[in-house]
């Protein structure tokens, strides 16, 4: 399917975020164009300040643009109330964090399960979904381990199978090899690939070079700003523009 035929999910026109701090007033997102059509694979990088971390806020929803337009799905969530706006993250966004983000005295079956707890659904059908989600990820044998007796790689498993369990239209990860050693990245980044291999849109934040080899796509950020943003190729990822973001 060419790039035309696959249907947008994310368009985010001259987007602005403007902080005040005391006198000073901080444009941490500075006037930023994006679009994301279905099942492509983004990386965005840029130094520490460089606005991919509000960027991704803003994506997932969890930050408001100051001035411009951010839809989701068709869904202009500039028009939506905070509760409505909830809702569109829960159900069309899925998170994947650094630090996991698993709760400790929960099982890895539980807090698969935990988006699920305050819907409609029957718990049969919410278990259900939670062993398919575990069985999806490689970890069908640690459904009753807790966080404290899985390794690092066994946590973000975890992690991205909660992220998967309501069949989100986005998958947000913000650094997830942050914590891992590079023998556990490389396996993670391989279940991103197959993710995405069967039709997931994921979007990734990270500042490892080698980790962004994997997307099809790199986006550099810059003050606020997108400056560069090109199909995965070698002219991106030894550019002078990455070279010069990447520390």
């Amino acid at each position: 399917m060419s790039d035309a035929e696959r249907r947008i999910v994310i368009q985010i026109e001259a987007v602005r975020r403007v902080y005040q701090v005391g006198a000073e007033c901080i444009r941490a997102l500075d006037g930023v164009d994006l679009e994301v059509r279905e099942n492509e694979y983004v990386a965005v990088m840029g130094q520490s300040g460089s606005g991919k971390s509000t960027l991704m806020n803003v994506l997932g929803c969890l930050d408001r643009p100051s001035s411009g337009r951010y839809r989701l799905d068709g869904h202009d969530t500039g028009r939506l109330a905070d509760g409505r706006l909830a809702g569109l993250r829960n159900e069309r966004i899925g998170f994947v964090f650094q630090s996991f983000e698993l709760l400790g005295r929960l099982s890895a079956l539980k807090n698969v399960e935990m988006p699920l707890v305050y819907s409609r659904l029957p718990w049969r059908q919410r278990r259900r979904r939670a062993l398919l989600a575990l069985e999806r990820v490689g970890l069908a044998d640690r459904t009753s381990h807790r966080p404290s007796q899985l390794s690092g790689g066994q946590k973000q498993r975890v992690a991205i199978a909660r992220a998967l369990i309501c069949d989100p239209s986005l998958l947000l990860a913000d650094e997830p090899t942050g914590n891992l050693d590079s023998r556990t990245s490389r396996e993670i980044m391989a279940l991103f690939e197959d993710l995405h291999r069967h039709g997931q849109t994921v979007i990734m934040v990270t500042h490892d070079l080698e980790v962004a080899r994997h997307a099809e796509r790199i986006v550099v950020m810059r003050d606020g700003r997108i400056v560069e943003d090109a199909r995965n190729t070698d002219r991106i990822l030894h550019g002078s523009a990455v070279a010069a973001e990447v520390p």
